[in-house]
Order: structure tokens, then sequence, then C-alpha cells
């Protein structure tokens, strides 16, 4: 395991929909990719804040939800925007991914974006999905593809690997720790799924300025845990580092950071 730590997820759950807008189309092509059809029974693991799962249920008649994530956070924060929207056919749950207290065989269809990769063990989080999965039932996942193509987090990666210890670098390695050629594959063929579907595909972080995504950073709170372990003038190096790492973006029509990803799927 790497010597990185995450970030506390539950912490940041107020504040974590700030990203949502970005990270939009990795979240409708997983719904895509799965399907839901009136009627059945879905479980999102790792919801973070609720979406995509929030979406999907305004737009898809019947179906029945549950949420479920380790941080009770984010938990707290999705089950509060449900009941908001006045959903009644979702409901979230604390609950790791590693042991899930449910049933087996007892959902139609799994998802999870940007969950799996950072379970503690996403080998027994898959397990789990696939024992609550219905045989005949189908599980689909987004996590981020290689380190050079996860380029925000690289980009802070780069700029605070010199200038905090190394379990406070930003979680790179953690979260593009499924990416290597092959391993989601042969780790889906071992539990049991088959129809595997590994694709890569891609979106874009837009800015208008890099003013505007520094200061997405600074109101998320993303980088607060590296920024707290630094004094003033190595914050502004930071920044200016991390402007000099944008301008490889920097377009007519403003800050453009491609990204690229994984949707994955598999049947029981």
């Amino acid at each position: 395991m790497p010597s990185e730590t995450q970030p506390d997820w539950g912490a940041m759950a107020e504040k974590f929909d700030l990203w949502l807008p970005y990270i939009k189309p990795a979240g409708d092509a997983l719904i895509r990719k799965l399907d839901p059809r009136s009627g059945e029974s879905i479980l999102d693991v790792a919801s973070g804040t609720g979406e995509p799962v929030l979406t999907l249920a305004q737009q898809v008649d019947d179906l029945v939800i549950t949420g479920t994530d380790a941080a009770q956070g984010m938990v707290d924060v999705a089950q509060q925007k449900a009941d908001h929207l006045k959903l009644k056919n979702i409901h979230f749950s604390r609950m790791a991914a590693e042991n899930l207290a449910l049933d087996p065989n007892s959902f139609d269809k799994i998802m999870s974006r940007f969950g799996v990769m950072l379970f503690a063990n996403p080998e027994q989080g898959l397990r789990e999905m696939y024992r609550v999965l219905k045989p005949g039932g189908a599980c689909s996942f987004t996590v981020w593809s290689t380190p050079e193509s996860m380029t925000t987090m690289r980009w802070m990666y780069e700029v605070f690997k010199d200038k905090v210890p190394a379990d406070k670098y930003p979680p790179l390695k953690i979260a593009t720790s499924l990416s290597q050629p092959g391993l989601l594959n042969k780790l889906l063929k071992e539990i049991g799924f088959h129809s595997i579907s590994i694709e890569e595909l891609a979106f874009d972080y837009r800015f208008n300025s890099f003013d505007e995504y520094w200061n997405l950073l600074l109101a998320s709170d993303i980088i607060k845990p590296q920024l707290d372990l630094i004094n003033q003038e190595t914050k502004a190096q930071v920044k200016h580092e991390l402007n000099e790492c944008a301008q490889t973006g920097i377009t007519k029509n403003g800050l453009i950071i491609p990204h690229r990803y994984l949707l994955c799927y598999g049947k029981k």
C-alpha cells in the first residue's frame, strides 16, 4: 500500500459537491452502461454525497436504491439531499464496502463511481459487491486510469512531494492503483464475474482561468491536509508551481484539464 493517506472524506462531505459538475460525465456514463430499468433494486457503493444515484432516482420510476459509504459525513449529506428532494425510493447507510451488511443475491444492479480504488481492500469490496448481486445481475463502476492521465492529482502530487512528509502526499498512487493493464479484468474473472468489459474514457475539467481552478481547490479543502503543513511563503510557491503546470491547458476558451478513467462492467 502506498505511504500516502486519503483525505478525511467525512470532514470534506459538506464541500465535496463543489466537484460534482466536473465529474458528472463519469456518472452519466456509468448510468448508461448499467441501464437501470423501472422496478429494479440498485446498490450504490461508496455513494459519497449521493450522486449519481440521486439523479437516477428522479430519472427512472420505481427503482429501489440503497446507497452506502464508509464515511458518516458523506452518508448524512446524501440522506439530507434525498429527504429535501422528497425521494422515498432511496436510502443511504454507513457501511464499509468490505463488509456490506446486506443479504446475498439482493440487488439487480450495483454501481460505484470513483469508489473502488479507494476501498481499504478493493478485492474484498468487489467480492462483497458480487455476493449481494443477484444471479444474472450486472455491476458497473468507474476508477481513475493511469497517474499520467489523472492530471489535476498528478500536478498536486508533483508540487507537494518535496514540501510535505511522504504520508501526506496527495493520494495519486491510491487513486490510480487499479489502472495497471489487465489487473481489473483478471480480478473480476477470479471473483466470478463474466461478460466483462473495461473501457478507457475521457472528460475534461474546464475553468475560465487558473484562478478559478485554484479557488476551487481551496474552497473544497481538497489540498487542506497539505496546506496546513506549510507556511505562507511555501503556499505561494505551491500556487505558482501549479500555475506553471496549468499553462499546458490554457486555451482561448480558458483552462482545460484532461482526465481519463476506466468504465468497468461485469455480470454475475
